[in-house]
């Protein structure tokens, strides 16, 4: 159906709209400007780092295949598709674009088909005393209505929802990396209990036979019967704490289950050879930890969200303009629905102002600002805590380094003693007290050396979390 309108109906229409247009642009509020946030030229302690893995490394790929292990690239690959906390942020981010097309939606006008049909009778009780009659009305129309962004609300509305989205999308960023890396965390953990329990059973091994030689020197009565308790005694304690460590070993498995998505027990994880691996991390400058890390970036996007919203309470001070126009035809009969005589339009233009609303406004106005000064001091802080972690990391990093060697060699001292006094013991020459002394020296090394080198894959995994992993920012 076409419906022509009359060329007066045209010129009053386009009158209103262009003064709408030539307000249209004055947007109210401040102008966003990214808050200055510490500088820093390089990271302290760092000092003479050199990596030896490409640089670009974090950037092409996921970060833990640096690490070389199988199972860890296979488990952290269904971090992204199974975790529950991901798929949360997944939503959330859905959800954050949704809402950005709503507020686009309101920059244009709003249009809506009318149609109606009633048949009545008229009273009969009048003074020329007509009889009543009853008659149909048939009626069919347009309408639009249109609120045009004069003072910026609407187009700040739409900037701070597309800000929100980004930041949702940085958000969804950060709970990737923040579950890939629980995981790795827990994987190493995991390899690390395996180690040990490994090394606890070979140690087993070796105080299993100190009973059987000391009780066979106290039955031939060559030493006394606290010898063998004590050994007994040592036995049951290192039997005590492998049974430590298989309690702690399912809670790390249970814990990686969960974190792939998966019901604990439907998972399990067999023991394999661990590969302590460390690789070089490149410690990247403070500018680019600023572009890397999701969480800095979601909060500097609260901040771009939060000025819209000044701007949209400020809006309030100003007159609210709308613009409406009909066209539509109305008859008694459907065959002159659509005759000349029949046609109907309107046209309208409003424009609203509060006079007094007790400071309404003004509250509103101060609220936004001090929200912002709440998003600013949130990114500013998130800045420096960011800072804080990479230094706390790379700090670790070469003290850890430092430690494994030393612990290594505390280790091969300790075992060259345990089997000097346990020579000695057998052939005389000191007491059962010196050979647990040392054995419990050597046992505590060796399980040193092994939790220095899980510190050392941990905090290398702490340290790609503190620089953002591969996450790359937002445009």
């Amino acid at each position: 159906m076409t419906i022509h309108l009359p060329l007066r109906f045209r010129r009053h229409l386009l009158a209103p709209l262009a003064l709408a247009l030539l307000a249209a642009g004055c947007a109210v509020g401040p102008d966003y400007q990214r808050p200055a946030t510490a500088e820093v030229a390089a990271f302290k302690e760092a000092g003479d780092w050199v990596s030896a893995a490409p640089a670009d490394m974090l950037d092409r790929g996921p970060w833990w295949l640096l690490f070389g292990d199988p199972v860890l690239n296979e488990l952290a690959a269904r971090v992204e598709v199974s975790n529950q906390n991901v798929a949360i942020a997944v939503a959330a981010y859905a959800q954050a674009r949704a809402l950005v097309r709503e507020q686009r939606a309101s920059l244009f006008p709003l249009v809506t088909l009318n149609s109606g049909a009633t048949r009545a009778r008229s009273s009969g009780n009048t003074t020329t005393g007509a009889t009543g009659r009853v008659g149909n009305n048939y009626q069919l129309s347009i309408g639009g209505s249109w609120e045009p962004d004069v003072w910026g609300r609407l187009g700040r509305a739409v900037d701070g929802a597309s800000a929100g989205a980004q930041a949702s999308a940085a958000d969804l960023a950060s709970a990737k990396l923040s579950a890939q890396g629980e995981l790795a965390a827990n994987y190493f953990a995991l390899r690390q209990t395996d180690a040990q329990k490994l090394l606890l059973e070979s140690t087993l091994e070796g105080f299993q036979r100190s009973v059987e030689i000391t009780q066979n020197r106290y039955t031939a009565g060559i030493v006394a019967k606290t010898d063998v308790l004590q050994a007994q005694t040592q036995l049951a304690n290192a039997q005590a704490d492998n049974a430590g460590l298989v309690r702690q070993r399912a809670q790390l498995e249970h814990a990686i289950a969960v974190l792939v998505g998966q019901a604990p027990g439907n998972f399990s994880l067999p023991p394999v050879a661990w590969k302590p691996a460390v690789p070089d991390i490149p410690a990247g400058m403070p500018s680019t930890l600023l572009q890397r890390r999701p969480d800095i970036a979601a909060a500097e996007r609260r901040v771009a969200s939060a000025n819209e919203q000044i701007g949209i309470a400020k809006s309030a001070y100003y007159p609210n303009i709308s613009l409406s126009a009909s066209a539509g035809t109305g008859a008694s009969r459907v065959a002159d629905l659509f005759s000349a005589p029949s046609l109907i339009w309107s046209l309208g233009l409003s424009a609203a102002q509060v006079l007094f609303d007790a400071g309404t406004t003004s509250a509103r106005v101060d609220g936004a600002t001090a929200s912002h000064e709440q998003a600013v001091a949130r990114y500013r802080q998130t800045v420096l805590v960011a800072f804080q972690d990479v230094e706390d990391q790379l700090a670790a990093t070469r003290v850890l380094q430092v430690q494994q060697e030393l612990r290594r060699q505390a280790s091969e001292a300790a075992d060259q003693v345990e089997q000097q006094v346990l020579n000695r013991y057998r052939a005389g020459q000191v007491g059962f007290t010196e050979v647990i002394a040392a054995q419990g020296t050597a046992l505590s090394a060796r399980r040193a050396l092994v939790q220095a080198m899980a510190d050392r894959q941990t905090t290398a995994v702490a340290l790609i979390q503190s620089l953002g992993g591969g996450w790359q920012a937002v445009e």
